[in-house]
């Protein structure tokens, strides 16, 4: 019996493979990559894309919802006018004073906070992994408290805010011993750290006036309330100088992802790959932070959303950061709609939402035994 062989051409030489730009399907869907130039290729699938042209449509409504609903909303009728620079009166002040600037604050920081989260569980490979998880919104809550304690109307509380966070990263990065490139010291430090954070801030709301309390509480909780056109230019300067950043790392994490060995091996630089990262998601976290304060869950939740929507591998970057806009445009929408709980922080609703999906992951997990 032979073993057949395969044809060569002349002068014995493999015929060479030309490459497709195109990897194996998954689950159906084909994967491609979207180059741009020779230093950015980002990974894309099919279900991907279309997730994503579903997801803005839905930011679209809710967003029109925001800008319309309620006793001050915009008609629906003049709004297309109001936007293009007709609006007059009560509508324009509606869209340059109160919901303009607070819905255009909300899309910039729900997307830091989503691609924020997507970049530290892409190098953590931990579904609860986020920036909240290593101390920075603990952090920035506690320089925020400190701040209106200490300096009462002198200084901005987002400065605090962001000396906080910035502070509470650097405590971090010492106390790991190895900077940002161990994920499991990194979380164990940021608990501790948060920890200590927390405690100022319990103890600072306690000390102050109750009014100012009040006020802080809210800030502490995460808030949209009361947001400015300069709150919004500082969130998508951060947006605009990060993603590009993270763009260049995409197919790096995407390599990553199969394992350090792996990515050593096809030159992703690993540890460079993953400290590079979590400075960006701290720097995205850090942003979003300073221009509402340290809002919980989304940065957790929106990444295991768009992971769950494409039933994909990869960091899904793009649609993390997307989800993470409609997420927090939907949970404003509630804090102003609601009736029965309006003009609660933002962070409230967030907080219930990241609720049910620990709800969800620990029933799911508990279904498969491992719990």
């Amino acid at each position: 019996m032979t073993t057949p062989t395969t044809a060569r051409p002349p002068g014995g030489r493999e015929p060479a493979t030309r490459p497709t730009g195109r990897a194996a399907p998954r689950n159906g869907a084909p994967r491609g990559f979207l180059t741009v130039g020779s230093a950015v290729a980002l990974p894309v699938r099919r279900i991907s894309v279309v997730i994503a042209l579903v997801t803005v449509a839905l930011l679209l409504v809710a967003a029109t919802a925001t800008l319309t609903l309620g006793r001050l909303g915009v008609s629906l009728a003049d709004l297309p006018a109001a936007l293009t620079g007709g609006a007059r009166g009560k509508d324009a002040f509606v869209l340059e004073r109160l919901r303009g600037p607070r819905l255009v604050v909300g899309i910039g920081t729900g997307a830091a906070f989503g691609l924020s989260g997507a970049l530290f569980q892409s190098v953590t490979r931990n579904p609860l992994g986020s920036p909240d998880v290593i101390g920075l919104g603990a952090g920035a809550g506690a320089g925020a408290a400190v701040v209106a304690l200490l300096l009462p109307g002198t200084v901005p509380v987002w400065t605090g805010a962001l000396a906080g966070a910035a502070l509470a990263m650097a405590l971090v990065y010492v106390s790991t011993g190895s900077g940002f490139r161990n994920p499991g010291r990194l979380v164990v430090a940021g608990i501790g750290v948060a920890a200590i954070a927390t405690a100022i801030i319990q103890y600072v709301v306690y000390a102050v006036e109750r009014d100012k309390a009040a006020v802080l509480t809210a800030y502490v909780n995460g808030s949209l309330a009361a947001r400015s056109w300069d709150h919004a230019t500082t969130i998508w300067l951060v947006l605009l100088v990060a993603a590009p950043l993270t763009a260049l790392l995409a197919r790096r994490l995407s390599i990553g992802e199969m394992g350090d060995e792996i990515a050593a091996g096809l030159g992703a630089e690993p540890r460079t790959t993953k400290t590079l990262a979590v400075l960006l998601s701290i720097v995205l976290s850090a942003g979003a932070v300073s221009v509402a304060g340290p809002i919980s869950f989304v940065a957790l939740t929106a990444p295991q959303i768009a992971k769950r929507l494409t039933r994909g591998s990869g960091p899904h970057l793009l649609l993390s950061a997307l989800v993470g806009a409609l997420l927090l445009v939907l949970a404003d929408l509630c804090a102003q709609q609601l009736p029965l709980f309006e003009n609660l922080p933002v962070g409230i609703y967030t907080m219930a939402i990241g609720g049910v999906y620990l709800g969800s992951l620990l029933l799911r997990e508990w279904r498969k035994g491992v719990l």
